[in-house]
């Protein structure tokens, strides 16, 4: 099958523009796949698939101990490079036609309160080293809600401190404008005019946040600065960049925003994935109804 995967992965590329990230895990699943079929079943022309065999398949990885959350893109994968061959005359038919997503449990996205986000921020010392710019990263996740990677990609042609207007690039490579709150474009102001010019070297490139040796943060570094303010903070929760996002969405929609200019702050291209805030705005109405209500 690898000639018939290096022609999706080629149309995924040209014709359909999708990010690298989603090339390489199609990829994979699909690799995986064809390596299974040659050793567990002896074959691997692509005509022969069929929708018990993957059936097959897709049960031996659950007991593998892969979740459903893992399988779901998998089967995606399958079903979109089917598609494709059978467009192209390369199988006679779908065999995915009937297959079905595995069903996945929705959890409730964690979130701060707003009193805890404050804490958190302001436990950041901003004269101490990289005070000022530490600062500025929790600000701005909180402020517009980005993903780590968008974070990580902000760049200084990008922002716009006076219109308090970010643009960030995320998944599928869409780009997007994200407003910055009043205080974030303070934070910002002050790392960029008080300490980003001291980490700034002969070869640093428009990054927003730099490491002290000049160089660009990596999503990896940004989540333990993260994390290792959030331990010097004094709370007790469990906080990751991306918990700022779920708070960024949840404090809006608890305050009358829109749930379609929310989705469009968040880079969203479904609605259902904003609407899981919606159930944590009801818990929150349920929580102080239930705390407050004489009769409740």
């Amino acid at each position: 099958m690898e000639a018939e995967i290096d022609s999706f992965i080629r149309f995924l590329a040209v014709e359909r523009g999708l990010s690298d990230n989603y090339q390489l895990s199609t990829r994979h699943s699909l690799t995986e796949f064809a390596t299974w079929c040659g050793t567990a079943r002896q074959f691997t022309d692509v005509k022969e698939v069929t929708l018990p065999l993957i059936t097959d398949y897709l049960a031996d990885r659950k007991r593998a101990g892969l979740a459903a959350s893992s399988i779901k893109p998998v089967v995606v994968a399958f079903t979109i490079f089917f598609r494709f061959l059978t467009a192209k005359g390369q199988v006679d038919r779908d065999p995915t036609e009937t297959l079905t997503l595995p069903r996945i449990e929705r959890y409730l996205p964690e979130t701060l309160n707003e009193l805890q986000v404050q804490q958190l921020i302001e436990s950041i010392d901003t004269t101490k080293p990289r005070g000022l710019r530490d600062r500025a990263i929790v600000e701005l996740l909180y402020a517009s809600g980005l993903r780590i990677s968008e974070l990580a990609n902000a760049r200084l042609e990008n922002l716009n401190l006076d219109d308090r207007i970010l643009r960030v690039t995320g998944k599928g490579n869409k780009t997007r404008l994200v407003p910055v709150g009043r205080r974030a474009c303070e934070a910002l102001a002050a790392y960029l005019t008080g300490e980003r010019p001291r980490q700034v070297r002969p070869r640093t490139g428009s990054d927003i946040f730099l490491s002290a040796r000049g160089t660009k943060l990596t999503t990896v570094r940004l989540w333990q600065i993260v994390k290792e303010r959030a331990r010097h903070s004094g709370l007790e929760a469990n906080i990751y960049p991306h918990l700022l996002r779920h708070s960024f969405a949840t404090h809006l929609l608890g305050n009358g925003a829109d749930l379609r200019i929310i989705q469009e702050m968040l880079g969203h291209a479904d609605i259902s994935t904003t609407q899981v805030y919606t159930h944590v705005d009801q818990q929150r109405l349920k929580a102080v109804h239930r705390k407050f209500h004489p009769r409740a």
